[in-house]
């Protein structure tokens, strides 16, 4: 059967449709024997070739063409598709769209043009991508927003496409970023019990004024009024007024945009005092104990912050016995004739559960073990949320992290098990100091520094000083190991060799001391540890020129060299301060 020619073509995504299968264009199904594109420049063939509804030996249709057309406008790669049929062979012709080469801007000011490069990222426009106007309008109204966060409402902005070679486009944003829209009212509409004046105080918000150049409070921000209103809200909850609200914001703008006047609507309320505290629920027989945890007390006025925090102290206590998804919750009873509130404690231990995995991450330098061992909760052994706080704490205060992050994880398929996920974020831990020094009777003199907290990821510090001077030479190196049992009794070595010369003559004398200690480091708290040292000192007068006559007499009596054996205790804890005695024995 002779397969007449056909061309299918649509331009636009919009265009594709069912209209085209009607009149000249229906064509008797086939089968295809081959299938060929054409006008690819940058895009894949087998990027086509994966998208197309239609193999080699499958039966060609006017449905498939269809499919085929929806399917590789959908790649958003192409701005004109033709599909050929002759001689049972399929050519797909494609004209791609062209791709964007570079992204510039023009008249910003106010934003670093990397932050804006970003923003236009985030959306799906930069440099590489194809080039597609609606995507491009949604570039615009990015732009703008980015500006309206900034009180920048007059900004206009004009995209420019220039076309350059193989089929790119240059884009460039001209902003006119017009003046900042400034704050010129605040209204609090509805307040009897506090002044205008004394609530605007709580505000970030504000209106010109003499530091508002360098504060930029009178810049307007939708962000910054929500988290005031929210500081208002918290104001008066604070304050015993349980039943405030606010009823409504209005935010003008004048038609240059360049003033705002701001009126928030509130309704007060009665100020309410506490009559009564109960506890209802289950408290695990610990009745009193909770009842220690209450911030507020009857006679008091409301304050909806010690209520949170009364709360948050009942899920944490709930947590030292293993019931990690306590809950815990307030009811309040009303009682408007007499301004009274009754609040009642209700708290839900929910179910008690265990701790299965203990898992760390982002520690890309310092070993597992050296944050594992800070750990006071165990794995397979029931959650506390005491020893994990006190886990964390130890953690962060090993001072190689920036941060320390710590989370907990359901386990899938069980109700009684969680696992804890520690992330820390690490930050340099070593130090490294050199100098030198020119002079005419000490010729060039050179120091080196090295410190090291976390040597090796290893959770050693090592430390390391040395000075090459003429007159006043020195070596000292010095190494902790803050586990050298495993129950954390820390150990540190000291090695010093020291050479001082007061006078430059070549003949003058010197003293020379050699020495070294180990300390022991044993905790007795969590926040106090003891140290016990021992050490040995050699020093040694090297006679000459200059000798002071007590360091003669001293050297006739016991010797130009002299032993002694220091023995020190020193106690340390948080903050870490150490306090030493020395005791000498020679």
């Amino acid at each position: 059967m002779l397969i007449k020619n056909a061309v299918l073509r649509f331009i636009g995504l919009g265009a594709v449709s069912l209209g085209f299968l009607t009149g000249a264009w229906a064509l008797e199904p086939f089968s295809v024997k081959d299938i060929r594109v054409e006008g690819l420049q940058r895009v894949e063939a087998g990027t086509v070739f994966a998208s197309l509804p239609v193999r080699v030996g499958d039966t060609y249709s006017d449905e498939k063409a269809a499919a085929a057309i929806r399917a590789l406008f959908g790649l958003g790669l192409f701005k004109d598709i033709r599909i050929e049929a002759n001689a049972g062979v399929l050519i797909v012709i494609v004209e791609e769209r062209p791709s964007i080469a570079d992204v510039d801007f023009a008249g910003t000011k106010e934003f670093d043009k990397d932050v804006l490069k970003k923003a236009l990222a985030d959306i799906g426009l930069s440099d590489g991508r194809p080039f597609d106007k609606a995507l491009v309008d949604k570039a615009e109204q990015e732009l703008k927003r980015q500006y309206i966060n900034r009180s920048m409402y007059a900004t206009e902005v004009v995209t420019t496409v220039t076309p350059i070679e193989r089929n790119r486009v240059n884009l460039n944003f001209s902003v006119i970023e017009g003046d900042t829209a400034k704050i010129t009212s605040i209204r609090i509409v509805g307040n009897n019990a506090f002044s205008e004046s004394t609530l605007r105080g709580q505000f970030d918000s504000d209106t010109a004024g003499w530091l508002t150049w360098y504060t930029k409070a009178n810049r307007y921000s939708r962000a910054k009024l929500n988290a005031d209103i929210e500081t208002l809200r918290s104001y008066y909850l604070t304050r015993g007024y349980l039943e405030f609200k606010v009823d409504s914001t209005q935010v003008a703008i004048s038609p240059n945009k360049q003033e705002i006047a701001i009126t928030i609507n509130v309704t007060e309320g009665e100020r309410f005092v506490v009559s009564k505290i109960k506890l209802a629920g289950n408290y695990l027989g610990k009745e009193e104990e909770f009842q220690s945890l209450i911030a507020i007390q009857a006679g008091e006025v409301y304050n909806a912050d010690q209520v949170t925090q009364t709360t948050k102290a009942f899920t944490e206590y709930f947590s030292n016995f293993g019931f990690a998804f306590a809950r815990a919750e307030v009811r309040t009873e009303v009682d408007r004739a007499t301004n009274r509130v009754e609040l009642t404690l209700l708290a839900e231990p929910s179910r008690r559960v265990y701790v299965r995995r203990i898992s760390v991450a982002g520690n890309d330098r310092t070993r597992d073990e050296v944050i594992r061992r800070e750990f006071r909760q165990l794995e397979a052994a029931w959650y506390d949320g005491d020893k994990i706080r006190q886990s964390r704490n130890r953690v962060d205060r090993l001072g190689f992290f920036q941060d320390v992050f710590l989370e907990t994880q359901d386990v899938a398929g069980s109700q009684d098990q969680v696992d804890l996920l520690v992330t820390v974020k690490e930050k340099p831990t070593g130090s490294l100091s050199l100098g030198a020094g020119l002079s005419s009777s000490e010729g060039l003199g050179l120091t080196f520094g090295f410190k090291e907290d976390n040597a090796f990821g290893s959770g050693n510090s090592l430390g390391v000083d040395l000075n090459t001077s003429k007159y006043n030479r020195s070596i000292v190196f010095n190494t902790t190991n803050p586990y050298f049992t495993d129950d954390g009794v820390s150990r540190t070595f000291d090695l010093a060799m020291r050479t001082s010369k007061p006078y430059t003559d070549i003949d003058s004398y010197s003293l020379e001391t050699t020495s070294a200690s180990v300390r022991f480091g044993v905790p007795f708290t969590d926040m106090d540890t003891v140290y016990f040292g021992l050490g040995v000192d050699r020093t040694t007068i090297v006679a000459g020129t200059g000798l002071p006559l007590a360091y003669e007499d001293y050297a006739n009596q016991f010797g130009y060299t002299t032993n002694a054996v220091p023995i020190s205790v020193g106690w340390g804890g948080i903050p870490a301060t150490v306090r030493w005695f020395r005791v000498r024995a020679g």
